[in-house]
């Protein structure tokens, strides 16, 4: 059978050996085209798979340890939790990456003081790919290493090409990603040796770890406090969120991107994919508390965006609120919440890299990241203010685009589990407006300063445009037709839900055609 899910994986690698040993004109070039070509690999690994064919790389790796070598996007009734989710991330991923590269198409090039661009598009590749082995990854140890590793590129996008204290935030971004990882690495190695004893034999396949039977006890409790904190780290929430305001605005607008839109997702994935499907009775068990902290990153979020002078900080801080929202959908432990989560997931991804790309252009041509340095930005580059409004308006959910879908089922699987909740929860989609609304007010319209006019002297070009056309478009397609994504999603749901035990599962969120 032809390695279909590793050499998806592993094209970006090659790609980025290639840049690497390309002149600096030519690797913009090679990367965009491995980028493309990645891209159109996931395109057909997508096609093949729902037409039937089995999607599964599996070797023994390490025998000892009971790990595999193994990749998988696996169909409902395999054993394993369905792949969907894993498939819609995949395809969040090879969707972004060549629009980053596209819209960074100059980073790197004649900056003093920065490093080169082969540098940057090899990087970039980089996070990709490791970032597909984890969305990717059947074995929780092979999870676990690649998670770690998407650290490394990530820390020298941020080191090599961001802003004056890039330095530090890179520093701070990687602190708390060992942290993380440290914590992590108790809990696979924990996990491991309680399933081994459990099976009869060692291994780390999700679907052995998932049925084995391990009684509840106080050191599983804490091995599973250890996964979410590390995934908590990642995603990030309230209080340990720290680390993501200064990475975001110390980045390049595509570096925030693909940090916010792909890598933090691994946290929200790695709460379903770990701590739902291996730990679902303790997964029940933290929900009350869990739940709590997800409506502190909802309302705190919102509100220090709203208090935030800094355009990328202030990108940043929706996120935390956003990623509060998703949390949410996971540990209410509803099936159409669950579905709205990892659709959320999607979705963001789609309209926050948008807003970070459209921003960048803006903070470009201003030369300043500060709000108070804009104003009336309509009168000279109205296409810009449009797409700014358009991607603002995703991001606060509004009816149409395929963020709307999304929240407005973890709100109403919230609604069936706790309608208190529910309405805190919904208090944030109200700040959501007053934060995008009024920056876009201070932003784009009113008098043109001096110094503005003196700066914003033009509108988006068509490169600026080809970065940001794709994602507006699927988030607006998916607004009015979300039933191909929801038809992945929904399998998944399905199978967590019914392995995490949960007491009442909500029916799914289908869109019969025609409707």
């Amino acid at each position: 059978m032809f390695p279909w899910l590793t050499v998806l994986a592993a094209l970006p690698i090659l790609g980025a050996i290639l840049v690497a040993l390309s002149k600096q004109r030519a690797a913009r070039v090679v990367g965009l085209v491995v980028a493309l070509a990645t891209l159109a690999l996931g395109v057909v690994v997508t096609v093949l798979r729902q037409s039937g064919t089995e999607m599964l790389d599996q070797i023994e790796w390490l025998p000892s340890l009971g790990s595999h070598y193994a990749l998988g996007l696996p169909a409902a009734g395999s054993g394993d939790a369905d792949g969907g989710m894993a498939l819609v991330m995949v395809l969040l991923t090879v969707v972004l990456v060549p629009l980053v590269l596209v819209a960074e198409w100059r980073t790197g090039m004649g900056e003093s003081g920065r490093w080169s661009s082969q540098a940057f598009v090899a990087l970039v590749l980089l996070v990709e790919s490791f970032s597909l082995f984890c969305f990717l990854s059947l074995d929780l140890l092979l999870f676990y290493i690649f998670f770690e590793a998407t650290l490394i590129p990530m820390y020298f996008l941020i080191g090599g090409w961001g802003g004056v204290k890039r330095g530090a935030a890179a520093t701070k971004f990687l602190l708390f990603g060992l942290a993380g990882g440290l914590v992590m690495l108790f809990a696979v190695i924990g996990t491991g040796v309680v399933a081994g004893d459990a099976l009869g034999t060692p291994s780390f396949l999700f679907s052995d770890l998932a049925r084995a039977e391990i009684a509840d006890s106080p050191l599983i409790k804490t091995i599973f406090i250890a996964f979410f904190i590390a995934f908590a780290l990642k995603a990030p929430m309230v209080p340990g969120h720290t680390w993501l305001p200064e990475a975001a605005e110390e980045s390049t607008p595509g570096g925030a991107a693909l940090m916010v839109g792909i890598l933090d997702k691994l946290g929200t994935f790695g709460m379903i994919r770990v701590c739902l499907w291996i730990f679902p009775e303790q997964s029940q068990w933290a929900t009350p508390v869990i739940l709590v902290l997800a409506l502190l990153s909802i309302v705190y979020g919102a509100l220090a965006a709203i208090g935030q002078k800094n355009l990328m900080r202030l990108i940043a801080f929706t996120s935390i609120s956003h990623f509060g929202f998703m949390v949410l959908g996971i540990f209410v432990l509803t099936e159409q919440s669950l579905t709205g989560s990892i659709f959320y997931m999607v979705n963001h991804g789609l309209s926050t890299g948008a807003l970070y790309l459209v921003i960048g252009y803006l903070i470009a041509r201003r030369g300043s990241a500060q709000v108070a340095d804009f104003g009336g930005v309509i009168q000279i580059a109205p296409v810009l203010a449009g797409f700014t409004l358009v991607s603002g308006l995703a991001g606060l959910a509004l009816p149409g685009t395929s963020s709307f879908v999304s929240e407005f089922m973890v709100l109403a699987g919230a609604w069936s589990h706790n309608q208190v909740i529910a309405g805190i929860a919904t208090f944030g989609t109200v700040l959501a407006a007053l934060y995008i609304l009024w920056l876009y007010q201070r932003l784009m319209t009113g008098p043109v300063p001096d110094e503005v006019a003196a700066h914003v002297t033009t509108d988006l070009t068509w490169r600026e445009r080809i970065a940001l056309i794709p994602l507006v478009a699927l988030f607006l397609v998916l607004g009015f037709f979300p039933a191909p994504a929801l038809d992945l999603i929904n399998p998944t749901s399905e199978t967590v839900m019914i392995n995490a035990g949960a007491d009442e599962l909500a029916p799914r969120y289908t869109v019969e055609e025609g409707e």
